[in-house]
């Protein structure tokens, strides 16, 4: 059960860290300096922003502070729409988590979430073995690139009423804005995506903010969570995680697009790690099964990061 400290009536921080020429905004909920490791929340896209995934403050209940960010190029840190493909890399999403370690000076005793892409950058900088991560979450993400496009083609197939040939259609001309493209993509978003009806706001805002702003997801995804042919398409990390050595939890929804087969390498190859399926959820069990969700982390964490 979470501990239920009152954090409601206390200003969370929120700053800009410097990026090179840029900045990175942040947010802190609770007190970085209370004794316990912070958690550090990577949202997904990439592209996306913090706001998805804002129902993580609710760990902020058991003492521990969680801190969320806009990645570069999303949200209200710098955005760059005429930066070239190749500067959307692993390596600058890395350099950016480094630093805002470094500013909140947490880099020595920290706890990292990523969600969706944030977790496949969390794992690419666990296996760097950093000296202050004490425990690490991966949520809801594929290992293999390639194994997300292939589930994401069965799923589809899976939908009815001629939705993936519908789908396919469209993809073969690139009509990616024609409205039954469009449509056919609400259908496999609200069943592998998420499931409440309606969205929560903050689903919906980050969804606006991809629609407005869409250069890093469009970059280095593509056009929709399943027709990936962004720089990211050949991404892979199965061979390295054996290198991790933070206590790790890998969440996984029975309905996620990150299916259990796109995320079992996780499992199975990093050294000690526990598997959670959440029966009710797809892509966001934060908000789908918000409670039990909360309860699962928070666990992992009391047990594995003082």
């Amino acid at each position: 059960m979470l501990a239920a400290p009152d954090i409601q009536n206390r200003p969370a921080q929120q700053g800009f860290c410097p990026f090179g020429d840029h900045v990175t905004w942040y947010r802190v909920v609770g007190d970085l300096r209370g004794g316990l490791a912070p958690l550090v929340v990577a949202h997904g896209g990439p592209g996306c922003t913090h706001d998805y995934v804002d129902a993580y403050k609710s760990i902020a209940k058991t003492g521990r502070a969680v801190v969320f960010y806009d990645q570069i190029g999303n949200g209200r840190s710098t955005h760059l729409p005429d930066a070239a493909a190749d500067f959307w890399t692993v390596d600058l999403f890395l350099e950016e988590l480094d630093g805002l370690l470094r500013h909140l000076e947490i880099q020595d005793d920290y706890c990292l979430l990523g969600q969706s892409w944030g977790g496949m950058l969390a794992a690419e900088h666990a296996v760097l073995r950093p000296n202050g991560l004490k425990a690490l979450i991966i949520a809801n993400s594929p290992s293999c690139f390639r194994t997300w496009v292939e589930e994401a083609l069965r799923l589809r197939r899976d939908l009815p009423d001629g939705l993936h040939e519908t789908l396919l259609t469209y993809e073969e001309k690139s009509a990616f804005e024609h409205p039954d493209y469009l449509a056919a993509t609400d259908v496999f978003y609200r069943n592998h995506v998420c499931r409440m009806d309606p969205w929560p706001a903050e689903v919906v805002a980050t969804f606006d903010a991809i629609a407005a702003y869409p250069t890093v997801y469009h970059t280095m995804n593509g056009p929709t969570e399943f027709h990936v042919i962004g720089t990211l398409k050949d991404w892979t990390i199965e061979a390295r995680l054996h290198l991790i050595e933070a206590p790790t939890l890998v969440l996984t929804g029975r309905f996620d697009e990150a299916t259990p087969r796109a995320a079992e390498a996780y499992a199975n190859n990093i050294p000690c790690a526990q598997w959670v399926i959440l029966g009710k959820s797809s892509h966001m069990p934060h908000v789908e099964e918000h409670d039990l969700c909360m309860s699962v982390v928070a666990d992992f964490l009391k047990r594995s990061a003082k």
